[in-house]
């Protein structure tokens, strides 16, 4: 594992972490993560094969458009994202920025990144993350809801992100806590899902090797 890859950036987030908040409350977290990853994913989720659904979303200026005409006519990367609260969200956002983008523009793809926060909140992954792609709202996860990826934070971990001082339906466009589950999906020029990784655990995130390698798979076919 290289040390740049997310996963070893996301470990040492942890151990700071953890740290900073005691263990109690890190123990909440890890309990709602062992959840997640005993439920598995849900059997809504779009898979290879599947057509890319379609819905309306918002550009960081509020604007609406769509989710095709977003992803255009040539092949993409979509990648949801929970939010500009999440620091998982923004360790993976920076490294699809450096890692990523430079061997997807090579390639001609587009990278999309959406989540259930508003306008504003995407504005801030953007300034975050110093992103150079296109980061749209997807407002009551209507696009996520159609790729069968939605979740909720659990009791437990809504009343320790309170004691931290947050609530996740503060940054959600529609007032609701529901968020997607982390997940990439490359999409062909033809709108069909080529590529699938959803995962369930918040704290693990599809590395830009395997989705470059599902690119390079996908040109072979």
């Amino acid at each position: 594992m290289s040390a740049s890859s997310i996963a070893q950036q996301i470990d040492d987030f942890n151990t700071g972490f953890e740290t900073q908040i005691g263990h109690r409350l890190a123990g909440v977290f890890g309990g709602e993560q062992a959840d997640l990853r005993g439920a598995g994913v849900p059997d809504s989720a779009l898979g290879a094969g599947d057509d890319a659904p379609d819905a309306v979303v918002l550009t960081v200026e509020g604007e609406q458009t769509s989710f095709s005409a977003a992803r255009g006519a040539s092949a993409s990367v979509v990648v949801f994202s929970r939010g500009a609260w999440c620091p998982y969200c923004n360790i993976t956002l920076r490294s699809y920025q450096q890692a990523l983008v430079p061997a997807l523009r090579e390639r001609g793809v587009r990278l999309l990144a959406v989540s259930p926060q508003t306008p504003d909140g995407s504005a801030q992954s953007v300034t975050k993350g110093s992103l150079d792609f296109t980061v749209l709202s997807d407002p009551g996860n209507g696009l996520a809801e159609r790729f069968g990826i939605v979740t909720e934070p659990s009791a437990a971990a809504r009343a320790a992100h309170t004691e931290l001082g947050f609530d996740v339906a503060d940054s959600n466009a529609d007032d609701t806590a529901r968020i997607p589950f982390p997940s990439v999906f490359v999409i062909d020029d033809d709108g069909v899902i080529r590529f699938a990784d959803v995962h369930v655990d918040y704290t693990t995130r599809t590395e830009p090797e395997q989705i470059i390698a599902a690119l390079d798979e996908l040109r072979r076919a």
